[in-house]
């Protein structure tokens, strides 16, 4: 039986409740037991004006394997000392421990940022680096963890970051199948930089499009910038140029990103060996794509492969 924890206070953000609930909730099975948890049973009001009742207090949550923390309506809201003991808490005795969103702030205040990656939503990931100086900000992931403890980036993040922890806690199969129930993609390749606004002249949009979608059908072989510009008919220097104000990363970043995302869907839909996938995915050698995904990714592709390949799929090894 997993136990998941629902933190909840006042002020806290509805979306982010309501994504906790629709995750572990009914989705996720009979071996699920989510409990909303707060500093006393009376009922807390969140932003919006929802009221919730609570089924636990803050000291269920040493007991929980998962404890999630929706984000704030107020950055300058300061977390009770109850909150924070009890996250403290919680991470000491082994749960993974969650901020979504702007709750990477609550996490930050209860010192569990500290020499961790973290992010939040693009808009204050400036200030959450200003307010906790040892966190390892990445502006540009969906979300990121380590040690037991994770955050996400803006709204929809939280959602990718509740599937990679259902992943870890119940099985790749569950996360797909709740991903499925909501209408949703098990994982999204990428990360919030594409969603950055950023000006870009409307004319340079559709060329550029048009690389990305070729250079996804041609990943099998090299590709270089100085190609890649010539397909938009630039120089390199204005094509590498427009591309970073586009999507928020350079030429060569985005290609082994959707090089790796390629590689990840193989490794769960397809019996390809190893050395195959990196072939496909346009690695020079399996060496070189085992040392890329491990950097990228935290595992190693076999391992990933068992991680997340569904059961009901067979696996050649």
């Amino acid at each position: 039986m997993q136990k998941i924890a629902l933190v909840l206070f006042d002020g806290a953000r509805l979306f982010d409740t309501a994504v906790v609930d629709e995750v572990w909730g009914a989705r996720s099975g009979p071996d699920v037991e989510l409990r909303r948890c707060a500093a006393t049973k009376d009922p807390v009001e969140l932003v919006g004006g929802a009221v919730f009742k609570p089924e636990r207090t803050f000291s269920w949550l040493r007991t929980a394997d998962v404890v999630v923390v929706p984000g704030l309506a107020n950055l300058d809201a300061e977390p009770s000392p109850e909150l924070l003991a009890a996250l403290r808490a919680a991470h000491r005795a082994g749960a993974q421990v969650a901020g979504l969103c702007l709750g990477a702030f609550v996490l930050g205040a209860a010192g569990l940022l500290d020499d961790r990656p973290a992010v939040t939503h693009w808009r204050f990931t400036r200030e959450l680096a200003r307010r906790h100086p040892r966190a390892e900000v990445d502006p540009g992931v969906l979300f990121t963890g380590a040690d037991g403890v994770w955050t996400s980036a803006g709204v929809a993040a939280g959602i990718d970051l509740c599937l990679h922890l259902v992943r870890l806690t119940l099985g790749a199969d569950v996360a797909a199948s709740i991903a499925r129930s909501m209408v949703t993609a098990p994982f999204r390749s990428g990360g919030q930089a594409q969603f950055i606004t950023a000006p870009s002249p409307a004319r340079d949009e559709e060329p550029l499009a048009a690389v990305r979608e070729r250079a996804l059908r041609e990943l099998r072989r090299p590709l270089t910038v100085a190609e890649l510009a010539g397909w938009a008919a630039m120089s390199e220097r204005t094509f590498a140029r427009r591309f970073v104000a586009e999507t928020g990363t350079t030429p060569l970043r985005w290609l082994l990103d959707q090089r790796i995302a390629r590689a990840q869907q193989l490794l769960e839909s397809s019996d390809l060996p190893v050395a195959e996938i990196a072939g496909c995915c346009g690695f020079g050698s399996a060496v070189s794509f085992r040392q890329h995904f491990t950097r990228h990714v935290g595992i190693a592709p076999s391992r990933y492969r068992t991680d997340f390949r569904p059961a009901t799929a067979s696996a050649s090894r």
